[in-house]
């Protein structure tokens, strides 16, 4: 079973989380997720716990409890939602910029055109 756990202290490694939910069982995995520029901790985790049960008693004892000085966050991870677009849809028909000031049009001289001195 795989558990999110967030408001994880920025300074927490993977070792640490381990330790505390090894109190409850099988940890399989810990990733601490990290932000692909900085490559700092983002403040979440997921952990990974072979057994149901003892997943459900981690839920029960750490959800709330202090780590390293902050109250955490424990629960069933959800499915990563599909992150096709993301927000990033700002209308129109998406084929980029199209603007442009030097396209001449039936036969129109372009905007550059307007300012060039013809001495």
């Amino acid at each position: 079973m795989k558990l999110y756990v967030g408001n994880l202290s920025f300074g927490a490694t993977e070792g640490d989380v381990q330790q505390a939910f090894n109190a409850f069982g099988t940890v399989d995995s810990v990733a601490i997720i990290t932000d692909k520029f900085s490559g700092r901790s983002r403040g979440f985790c997921f952990v990974e716990m072979p057994i149901q049960s003892e997943a459900e008693a981690a839920i029960q004892a750490m959800n709330g409890a202090d780590f390293q000085g902050r109250a955490l966050v424990v629960n069933i991870a959800r499915p990563r939602e599909n992150r096709e677009n993301r927000g990033r849809n700002f209308g129109g028909d998406n084929r980029g910029f199209r603007g442009g000031g030097d396209r001449q049009r039936d036969g129109q001289r372009g905007r550059r055109d307007n300012y060039r001195n013809d001495y």
